[in-house]
């Protein structure tokens, strides 16, 4: 089992926030957290004029609050009544341990990036499990002293539902904070999406909306494009179109072929993916509808 290095002394309790703007939002938070003493480490803030939406992260000092978390998120509740019905609102506790779960195909590069990311301890989460549907990534993946469960999907597609259901079955039974699609070259059924909705991230090896679907690099090459790149988003039932986390891209040319699109962009991919997963442990992502705020 991996983890990242615990820091006790960097402990902080994440409040996060949405809610339809009006005048008073950031003073009845700072007021409520004023009360008890507590310390505001670091602050954020966006309000949406196309929604009229407002956003917030607000990290306390764990140690200057007097009591648990679980009185926290108590107390608050009476501020977020306050700010009405719709009001949408997060306690997380940076000292308690998230997990992570994995799920893969055959190419490891994403896989190999964040078991050397937990190892090193940039990784906020233990990562649990790795499940994939070839037996090509077990061995890296237990040389790590964590479980590889493989799960054999059949050819046919509608003869997938068992094989699904049974890494539902995995997947659920560690609780996870994120469900990691670390390159897993199967699309999720609706089912699934909604059952993970807010925790399953995938890597698509594209610039979204760009290529969407199968072969991106492929798609590219035939388009003659002069910028490559890689999307970090929440996985949903509409394929590849789910909220974006982060993006990034690379340039490439004329003499590119598809081979070297393929090797330039696995390099966008893991880091892409890394920050996407870690923003996404840290409570750093506020999802509203199709968009995403993400105070990095």
């Amino acid at each position: 089992m991996v983890s990242a290095a615990a820091t006790p002394d960097g402990r902080q309790y994440v409040l996060t926030l949405g809610c339809p703007d009006r005048p008073g939002i950031i003073a009845a938070i700072t007021s409520f957290i004023a009360e008890f003493g507590g310390s505001i480490v670091e602050a954020g803030y966006h309000s949406d004029l196309e929604t009229g939406w407002f956003f917030t992260r607000q990290s306390i000092k764990a140690s200057t609050v007097p009591f648990g978390v679980e009185e926290l998120r108590s107390r608050f509740e009476r501020v977020a009544a306050d700010l009405g019905p719709e009001t949408e609102w997060q306690v997380h506790d940076s000292g308690v341990r998230r997990r992570a779960v994995l799920l893969v195909s055959k190419e490891g590069h994403c896989l190999h990036d964040l078991l050397g990311r937990a190892t090193s301890g940039e990784l906020p989460a233990t990562i649990e499990a790795v499940i994939g549907n070839h037996l090509d990534l077990a061995a890296i993946t237990e040389a790590h002293g964590i479980p590889f469960h493989h799960v054999p999907f059949p050819r046919d597609p509608s003869e997938r539902g068992p094989a699904f259901e049974r890494v539902r079955e995995l997947v659920d039974s560690h609780s996870p904070d994120a469900v990691v699609l670390a390159r897993f070259m199967q699309v999720l059924p609706e089912r699934l999406c909604e059952h993970w909705a807010g925790r399953a991230i995938n890597i698509h090896h594209s610039f979204l909306p760009s290529f969407v679907g199968a072969r991106p690099y492929h798609q590219a090459f035939v388009r003659g494009v002069k910028l490559i790149g890689a999307t970090c988003h929440y996985v949903t039932a509409e394929l590849d179109a789910g909220p974006i986390i982060e993006q990034d891209v690379i340039r490439v040319d004329h003499a590119d072929s598809v081979t070297d699109m393929v090797r330039e962009g696995r390099d966008i991919e893991r880091v892409v993916l890394a920050r996407g997963l870690r923003w996404h442990l840290e409570s750093r992502v506020l999802v509203h509808g199709r968009r995403t705020v993400v105070f990095s």
